[in-house]
């Protein structure tokens, strides 16, 4: 397969779990701001921010490590893994001390969060069956 092909499987997954994430989102905000508050509309667009950064940095890395091998893609992305993990929960922390529950709500944040994670998978497996792959197979063995 040719690098623009890949690059194009990519952007389809990418544009394919962006535009429901996206809707999911603007119908949160509205929602949250609308029965919370400014402090619902805070959380909610934090929520918008952190799921869709933690999404485009996998897409990232698998655009990085399409050409590697299995075990170096493996590492790269169990490191990626783990880094936003920590980056979530340093994020969470900062969240919870620094700012007052009046501020951000946690409840719009949280609810949100889940909601355009769903949405996110959802376009992304949505479009990732559209795409044509070839697969080969190995040659069977079997005599008859």
């Amino acid at each position: 397969m040719s690098n623009s092909k890949e690059q194009s499987n990519e952007s389809q997954l990418l544009r394919g779990a962006f535009l429901p994430t996206l809707i999911v989102g603007l119908v949160a905000i509205a929602i949250s701001a609308f029965i919370q508050g400014l402090s619902g509309f805070w959380g909610a667009l934090l929520a918008q921010f952190v799921v869709v950064i933690f999404f485009v940095i996998h897409i990232a890395v698998s655009r990085m490590t399409r050409n590697l091998d299995p075990i170096s893609t493996m590492a790269m992305a169990l490191f990626s893994y783990f880094a936003k993990l920590f980056g979530l929960g340093l994020l969470l922390w900062a969240i919870s001390k620094f700012t007052e529950r009046e501020t951000i709500n946690r409840t719009a944040f949280g609810i949100t969060a889940v909601a355009l994670t769903i949405a996110w998978l959802w376009g992304e497996i949505a479009s990732y069956m559209k795409l044509r792959l070839h697969l080969s197979l190995p040659e069977s063995n079997k005599q008859q």
